[in-house]
This record gives C-alpha cells, sequence and structure tokens, in this order.
C-alpha cells in the first residue's frame, strides 16, 4: 500500500555521492592548507650570476669579463 518493499533507492545512492564528496573536500582542504605555497620564482639575469661566481672565485676576471663582453653584445 505504501510502497514499503522498495527500500531506500536512489536517495541511498544520493547519500553515497554526498559523503565521498564531503570527505574529498575535507581531504583538499587539508593538503592545500598544509602544502607550502609557491610564490612567484624570482630568477637572476645572467650577469648577476657572473658577478656572483668572479666574487667568489669560481671564475677569474678574464672569464668575468668574457662573460659580462659577450651579454653586452661587444666583442
Amino acid at each position: 500500500m505504501w510502497h514499503a518493499h522498495d527500500g531506500m533507492g536512489w536517495w541511498m545512492l544520493f547519500g553515497a555521492v554526498f559523503w565521498i564528496l564531503f570527505w574529498a573536500s575535507i581531504v583538499w582542504l587539508l593538503v592545500s592548507v598544509i602544502r607550502p605555497q609557491r610564490g612567484p620564482v624570482e630568477r637572476d639575469d645572467a650577469l648577476t650570476i657572473a658577478r656572483r661566481r668572479y666574487a667568489s672565485g669560481e671564475i677569474t676576471r678574464e672569464e668575468f669579463e668574457r662573460i659580462r663582453d659577450d651579454l653586452a653584445g661587444t666583442a
């Protein structure tokens, strides 16, 4: 008479999808809060790197001047 034998039907599927989405959003939120945020990548230009290498003694004065001249476009 009241169709009590049909059980939960589609509502059961709706509940399962709801809980899957709920826990997935909780996990996503936790991961996004815990993971470090990546800011813009700061890149040094080639001349700055050459100056740093020259100052630390990795390259000689002649190598630095050659690199500087190459970057400036003069030979």
